[in-house]
């Protein structure tokens, strides 16, 4: 994780590489086999119910308004889970 963002109820996680060059997971402009890895964990969110949206190297959460608060840390659990998948493609 590179950083975590948001205010109320939208979020957004960074993926990098590397902490330290803060390196993206996934270059600008991704497509194919360079964007697999965030593609990953937005389909392991998916499988496991919670709906993610993606953009080049962060995963966005934006869950409704009235969300209870089980639900949220169940989709903290999901997202947890399939950050996972990530880091085989970190250093």
């Amino acid at each position: 994780l590179g950083e975590v963002r948001g205010l109320g109820f939208f979020w957004a996680v960074e993926l990098v590489r590397d902490r330290t060059t803060r390196e993206p997971l996934v270059p600008f402009n991704a497509a194919g086999g360079d964007a697999a890895p965030v593609a990953a964990v937005v389909a392991a969110c998916k499988e496991r119910g919670l709906l993610v949206f993606s953009h080049f190297n962060r995963i966005h959460v934006a869950p409704p308004l009235v969300t209870s608060e089980d639900d949220l840390l169940h989709g903290v659990g999901v997202i947890d889970e399939a950050l996972a998948l990530a880091d085989a493609h970190c250093r």
